[in-house]
């Protein structure tokens, strides 16, 4: 049974994920409220788009305009380096994400999509890995119909070319690898923006488990053209 039926949210819509699952959310037969922290200019137009200013610091979101949903997909997310604490790290990664999947299945989401990373595991003496895992433990708590969790490896695509900020550790990973992408098995090879994008889209429109951890490698293969 699909989950992409009438109405979907999107949290992260200006992202590089976010972006291309924007872009790919607009060729279906949905309309779209896009949870945005500050006013964006430049997102796709189309009347089937409706953005929507809120908090995500806030359990609410500080909103109450937002249309009942059907499905949620979340694709918020930083590095370390450009949130500058790890403080402000869980801030996004975590409470954010919690804060939005929370307000949709109160809504009456039935169904998530969340982008988390490879090796989000809680017991994990990495703190970025253990963030992303209790990120996954809290979703996972809130019993959707399903919940989608893609752990995709490095993200590649164009963030300056969307007014993103630089992000040095990634793009000097993915210097390193394109030579050897072919080489670089498929759980640990970049994977790009509209491929992950797309094996999210794919995931809610099948069927599946109440609860599907989609790993990097699975993600290449259900996002090619």
């Amino acid at each position: 049974m699909s989950h992409l039926k009438q109405r979907v949210w999107l949290a992260g819509a200006t992202g590089l994920v976010g972006r291309a699952l924007l872009a790919q959310l607009l060729q279906q037969p949905v309309q779209i409220d896009a949870l945005l922290r500050r006013p964006v200019n430049d997102l796709p137009s189309s009347p089937r788009l409706h953005h929507h200013q809120v908090d995500f610091a806030m359990p609410d979101l500080g909103s109450s305009d937002l249309a009942k949903p059907d499905t949620v997909f979340i694709c918020l997310g930083t590095t370390l380096a450009l949130a500058g604490s790890q403080a402000a790290f869980r801030a996004l990664d975590l409470e954010a994400v919690v804060n939005v999947a929370r307000s949709a299945r109160a809504a009456g989401a039935s169904a998530c999509a969340v982008v988390s990373a490879l090796g989000a595991d809680p017991a994990s003496r990495v703190f970025y890995n253990r963030t992303k895992g209790e990120m996954e433990q809290a979703l996972a708590a809130l019993r959707f119909d399903r919940l989608v969790i893609a752990r995709p490896s490095l993200l590649a695509g164009n963030r300056e070319q969307l007014g993103q900020a630089r992000r040095s550790g990634e793009a000097w990973a993915l210097r390193l690898t394109k030579p050897m992408a072919s080489l670089i098995p498929a759980k640990w090879r970049p994977i790009q923006a509209d491929v992950l994008a797309r094996a999210l889209i794919l995931a809610l429109s099948q069927e599946g488990a109440a609860l599907q951890v989609l790993e990097s490698d699975h993600l290449q293969t259900l996002g090619a053209i």
